[in-house]
């Protein structure tokens, strides 16, 4: 099976991606577990820009031929929508809130002040995908 130049471009594309998560998600875990000065507000308020920009490069992995601008919204609207999901408190959600990733992916407390870190994280994964996807040639299609 010979490899194509569409099929090469897709492959670095998809290996950008990759490298992308590489980044984001340590990065994500020190804004959540950072102990030091100003941890507060790293940990509870600006971990929502990594955690958006984590779910755009995942989205856009599994499905790189949709558009990033839709995953971006579509990110943000169900972040947001967990978001509010924090206000209903059923004890099976709370079983699971008790766990680590329970609390990494629902959280644990509503709070206003993270919807513009989910916005700007939304943007800013909206413009990594679109600056990974402008380093390929037109013709590449991912």
């Amino acid at each position: 099976m010979a490899v194509t130049k569409r099929s090469f471009r897709s492959f670095k594309y998809r290996i950008a991606l990759l490298a992308s998560l590489a980044i984001i998600v340590p990065l994500g875990f020190i804004t959540k577990f950072y102990p030091g000065p100003g941890h507060e507000w790293l940990n509870n308020a600006f971990g929502g820009v990594p955690y958006e920009i984590f779910w755009i490069l995942l989205v856009v992995y599994l499905r790189p031929k949709t558009s990033p601008l839709k995953i971006a919204v579509g990110v943000c609207l169900i972040t947001c929508g967990l978001e509010f999901l924090q206000l209903w408190q059923p004890s099976f959600l709370q079983v699971i809130r008790q766990t680590s990733l329970g609390r990494l992916v629902l959280g644990n407390s509503f709070s206003w002040q993270d919807f513009p870190y989910y916005f700007i994280g939304s943007a800013l994964g909206w413009m990594w995908v679109r600056s990974l996807r402008r380093r390929q040639p037109p013709e590449a299609n991912v």
